[in-house]
């Protein structure tokens, strides 16, 4: 349910700010995360350059990374395999299997593939009907769905705020990013508030 939500509001969102469908497609198909899709179709569409949207949406894949190496001893996977499980290395794949841990590795493979594949089907079905939905509207900015990107990101970086430190550091970066919204170019306000995020978690 959640996922098709997104989906939806992802492919409304890219129509909604210049891209075509089979952009808006592509981007699910090949790039596969959320966060980092919102991030791409925000900064692009409020006019940044392709550079800002690549620099930006590549900070917040940096997890997915990591849950990679996390992931690896557990699945042991080569060839083209190994290409189709890094594509589907992402939050929801990475906190079922690890949720799985007791059970031992074979249920932690299942419940990765799973998981990943099915968010994957799902993201990318949802995501063309959100984008032909946006296409029949017309005018999307006059429904207000260009207001997705913001609002979709929002929903999926705040519950991960468990602690009263990070929310603390979260608004301070919002203020920070609408005070420089003014000053620099699209897409810079959003990469630095990510490095000083960075910043504050090495320094802890």
């Amino acid at each position: 349910m959640t996922v098709g939500t997104y989906g939806l509001a992802f492919g409304a969102a890219a129509v909604a700010n210049g891209f075509s469908v089979l952009q808006a497609c592509l981007l699910s198909l090949l790039t596969f995360s959320g966060a980092s899709q919102f991030a791409v179709v925000g900064v692009m569409g409020a006019g940044g350059s392709a550079l800002s949207a690549i620099a930006t949406a590549s900070l917040l894949g940096v997890r997915n990374a990591l849950y990679g190496v996390i992931m690896a001893p557990h699945l042991r996977v080569k060839g083209f395999k190994r290409v189709i499980a890094a594509q589907v290395t992402i939050d929801e794949s990475t906190a079922v299997a690890l949720g799985l841990q007791k059970r031992g590795s074979d249920a932690m493979r299942h419940g990765f593939w799973l998981t990943g594949l099915g968010v994957f089907l799902f993201w990318n079905l949802f995501t063309l009907a959100g984008a032909l939905g946006a296409q029949v509207m017309g005018d999307t900015r006059a429904w207000g769905l260009d207001a997705a990107v913001p609002a979709a990101f929002l929903a999926l970086l705040w519950p991960r705020l468990e602690r009263n430190q990070d929310r603390a550091l979260a608004l301070a970066c919002i203020v920070f990013a609408l005070a420089m919204t003014p000053i620099l170019p699209v897409g810079l306000p959003i990469i630095a508030t990510a490095l000083i995020a960075i910043a504050v978690g090495l320094r802890r």
